[in-house]
């Protein structure tokens, strides 16, 4: 059986519209998501770059996070066909750990936690594909690298770019 290594953050969860939400709700602006097509995270918000970044330390950031259209339904279908883990950078963020495996629990009950993996650093796990919305986690990845479309990396033409959880499913299954 084949191993699929997918990421959480914008993949599974929309941590982007998290991102406009908490940023609404500290400086009563709402980003629109397509004006942060193209830009770095640090660069799709005005102002204080300290203060979103500061958002993913808050209670709740990654506990309320969106689940992405169609993940759901295209997971329990990789599930079936792949050893499917999920594979998340969390250390840098202590509140993640028990608010990731909340949300997974939740919004994806039919994986075990056996299939979680919480790292410092995605270097460390290997296998036949690797969906992640970050190059960098890709670049280092040993199978064959799946860029999942995000607004922060429209502007990356080097791996195999995935429009959404439909355009997984077409590829994989």
């Amino acid at each position: 059986m084949k191993r699929l290594i997918i990421d959480m953050d914008d993949v599974m969860a929309d941590a982007t519209g998290q991102f406009i939400n908490f940023y609404e709700k500290e400086f009563g602006i709402r980003v629109p998501r397509e004006s942060m097509n193209h830009k770095n995270e640090m660069e799709r918000f005005p102002g204080n770059h300290e203060t979103v970044y500061d958002f993913t330390f808050r209670k709740d950031f990654f506990r309320k996070m969106e689940v992405k259209e169609h993940s759901q339904e295209v997971m329990k279908e990789l599930n079936q066909k792949y050893e499917l883990f999920i594979v998340s950078s969390a250390m840098e963020f202590p509140n993640s750990l028990p608010e990731k495996l909340e949300w997974l629990k939740e919004h994806f009950p039919f994986l075990h936690w056996k299939q979680f993996v919480f790292c410092g650093r995605k270097s460390i796990v290997h296998g036949d594909y690797m969906i992640d919305d970050l190059p960098h986690n890709l670049e280092t990845f040993n199978g064959e690298k799946l860029l999942f479309s995000a607004p922060h990396n429209l502007q990356f033409n080097h791996f195999k770019r995935l429009n959404g959880w439909l355009e997984v499913r077409d590829y994989l299954l």
